[in-house]
């Protein structure tokens, strides 16, 4: 069950975080993962490890908030079977305290970076006769979060975007869903933390990790395991769907 087998798998944000551990199963699972990401270091390091492990995979180097870039990039690609949009970026202030520059900018990232892949991808979806898409949302996009105003309106705007393309596109056989995880310990986490509160690092992780009912964070390779299964054969009567990875954070967290 869940094998990938030869199916041409487009990860964007694979060169860390959740995207890298998607890249990762799914070459596990047979799939010839394209890794996309901004940061070609970060992008070689995922492809050294798939490769080493014996999967195949390639690499491409885009801003994925650049549509000319975007379109360049996928037009070289024969098939695209299943599209994994997780490249994001995040942000900490309210709606008084954002600045029309950071605003602009996690716009650029998580809404039109989605819709650029979306834009490239589709067509080729379409005229192969169907696919598999998988798009990062949030827990913020269903409860509000303190001091994430613009992160939560650009996860809103994927979740909305998820159900448009799985209405739209039904009738060409793609599939799109969406996963909605809680704090996941990845990276971006500890760098935060090693920013915001130099020398309380274990202190700070440990209260984020407590904010959620099962009482820690999520691992990337969990959030993976549930993308893997959206993006297989064995989903293939499920579309328009958003699925939280939450440890309880949205019904339990009361």
């Amino acid at each position: 069950m869940f094998q990938l087998t030869d199916k041409i798998a487009v990860i964007t944000g694979a060169g860390s975080g959740i995207g890298k551990a998607v890249a990762l199963l799914f070459a596990q699972a047979g799939a010839r993962v394209v890794a996309v990401d901004f940061n070609e270091e970060a992008a070689r390091q995922t492809i050294d490890e798939i490769t080493k492990a014996g999967g195949n995979a390639s690499s491409i180097i885009v801003d994925v908030s650049a549509q000319t870039q975007v379109v360049a990039a996928l037009a070289g690609l024969n098939r695209i079977d299943i599209l994994v949009n997780s490249a994001g970026i995040s942000h900490i202030g309210k709606a008084d305290t954002t600045s029309e520059a950071d605003f602009d900018r996690v716009y650029n990232v998580n809404v039109k970076g989605v819709y650029n892949m979306l834009h490239a991808a589709l067509p080729k979806m379409k005229q192969q006769g169907g696919g598999a898409i998988l798009n990062m949302a949030s827990i913020a996009s269903s409860v509000g979060l303190p001091d994430r105003f613009a992160y939560s309106m650009s996860k809103g705007a994927v979740l909305a975007m998820t159900l448009s393309v799985a209405k739209d596109y039904i009738g060409d056989g793609i599939r799109c869903n969406c996963v909605s995880p809680a704090r996941v310990h990845t990276p971006f986490v500890d760098g935060f933390l090693a920013k915001n509160y130099p020398g309380r690092e274990q202190e700070m992780f440990d209260k984020l990790s407590k904010t959620q009912p099962i009482g820690r964070m999520a691992k990337p390779e969990e959030i993976a395991a549930q993308i893997l299964y959206l993006c297989s054969d064995e989903a293939s009567f499920t579309t328009g769907c958003d699925y939280p990875i939450d440890g309880g954070f949205i019904r339990l967290n009361n």
